[in-house]
């Protein structure tokens, strides 16, 4: 195993949350995917291997360059966060209830390429020998797959699309296999003895077969590994020019489970700064190496108990400054039948709670904000108040919001994580209120803004401090 110096890798945040996860296994909405660009040290999928990747968002993307406001940025991003959120959580709650070396890192050494307004891609090469394959990295999907000419008709992307023909490495999967059969798809079907698969994205559905490859990260030192993916193609929607999906979720085919990585974090940046984010896997992720503003706290990550859908924490109340809210905990916990809970998500840009706390914590911010309240709303978001004449967003103060978890651990939410200004003039609440019952809370990527978190999940614990993330 070749290794360097480690490295941290960098993501530029868009304010946009870009299409994540499988409709079975994740919530989507806006989380947002964080795009990537990589490099990775692998080894045989029997032994453990970690990826560090190298990963910004590209300041020429719409968001960057098109000439986009903060508060456009910011309404853009709620209407994509709850039109994702839906659909996805309405699919995930309807399977519900119907049944390498361990310290070896290398040097990142790929470039990062633009993804437009749906993330930013990583180039990885598939097959032998490598052709080149742009990948969104989505933390709330497990399928790995990339458009391919095995399976038709193609959406326009800017590299040439896989051919599989042209690959020594590359081999169907048959029904019988263990990834066809504990994967979580969708729809799934035999055809020709091959696994057919259908996953929905929230906004975009892709089909395939899945099969084995030889998948090949870094552009000057290329490390190799031989993965399950998708060789896939879109049937609705688009991503932008990219090839198609890495997914780094806890579910059964996740590039984490298939090379044994058990530890990432990342630190994000507020969206709107403009600046770029570190995100660590394997050996590198480990707050203790890292300068935090605020003390490091450690809670459980809890297993759902009907499938591997989400990351969960067990959130037990809700606080506004040192108010403690009437939430009871029963109303936030996961429950038997794997609904409800709270999930940490980096592609849902706003918060969700479930109704009877999502009302509570709309009477606090009413009685207490002195604003007058607007009697209008900005797109999605349901609670406004309206500014006085040339003040900005930056000009108030509010209490932090906080949440409670098990074992007295608490997370510090400050202004610019749970009030957003969509609009000039106009101070809105970041929280919506969860789409239907059985639909669990989310802490969104804005939430999780200037907090360095990371997932432990071979001691499933899950660890945060704030950070001041562009220091990083």
């Amino acid at each position: 195993m070749q290794t360097t110096n480690p490295e941290i890798l960098n993501i530029d945040r868009v304010a946009q949350p870009i299409p994540r996860g499988m409709a079975r296994r994740r919530l989507h909405h806006g989380l947002q995917l964080v795009c990537l660009v990589a490099v990775v040290l692998t080894a045989a999928p029997a032994a453990h291997a970690i990826f560090h990747f190298d990963i910004r968002f590209d300041a020429g993307s719409p968001f960057f360059g098109g000439g986009h406001s903060r508060h456009d940025m910011w309404r853009r991003a709620a209407l994509e966060s709850n039109a994702r959120l839906s659909r996805r959580l309405a699919r995930a709650l309807g399977n519900k209830q119907s049944g390498a070396a361990a310290d070896a890192i290398v040097e990142p050494d790929v470039t990062l390429s633009q993804y437009t307004q749906q993330g930013h891609s990583l180039t990885v090469g598939v097959g032998t020998p490598p052709q080149p394959s742009k990948v969104i990295l989505d933390l709330g999907s497990d399928l790995l797959w990339t458009q391919c000419s095995l399976v038709g008709p193609t959406a326009k992307q800017l590299e040439p699309v896989f051919d599989a023909a042209r690959s020594s490495s590359f081999s169907v999967l048959p029904c019988s296999s263990k990834p066809c059969q504990e994967g979580t798809f969708t729809n799934k079907t035999c055809t020709d003895s091959r696994c057919a698969y259908e996953n929905d994205y929230g906004i975009m559905t892709s089909t395939g077969v899945l099969a084995t490859e030889t998948f090949t990260f870094g552009a000057h030192q290329n490390f190799s590994a031989n993965l399950t993916f998708g060789c896939g193609k879109l049937t609705n929607g688009t991503i932008a020019g990219a090839s198609g999906i890495m997914g780094v979720s806890p579910g059964p085919l996740s590039v984490l489970k298939q090379l044994s990585i058990t530890k990432f974090s990342y630190c994000l940046t507020p969206f709107t700064d403009h600046k770029t984010s570190p995100v660590m896997f394997g050996a590198m992720a480990d707050l203790g190496k890292y300068k935090t503003t605020g003390k490091v706290q450690t809670i459980p990550l809890l297993k759902n108990p009907v499938e591997d859908i989400y990351y969960y924490v067990p959130m037990v109340g809700i606080s506004i400054g040192s108010k403690r809210l009437d939430v009871p905990e029963a109303i936030l916990a996961l429950r038997p039948d794997g609904t409800g809970g709270t999930v940490l998500d980096s592609a849902t840009t706003l918060a969700y709670l479930v109704e009877p706390a999502f009302k509570e914590l709309k009477k606090a911010v009413m009685e207490g904000m002195k604003l007058p309240a607007a009697n209008r709303s900005i797109d999605d978001y349901p609670v406004c108040f309206e500014l006085p004449r040339g003040m900005s967003m930056e000009g108030v103060q509010v209490p932090p919001l906080v949440l409670h978890f098990a074992g007295d651990a608490e997370m510090s939410l400050p202004r610019d994580s749970y009030f957003q200004e969509p609009s000039p003039g106009m101070m809105c609440l970041a929280v919506m209120q969860a789409p239907f019952e059985g639909a669990p809370n989310v802490i969104g990527n804005v939430q999780q803004q200037n907090m360095h978190v990371l997932y432990d999940l071979g001691n499933r614990k899950f660890s945060y401090a704030p950070t001041k993330c562009d220091s990083i």
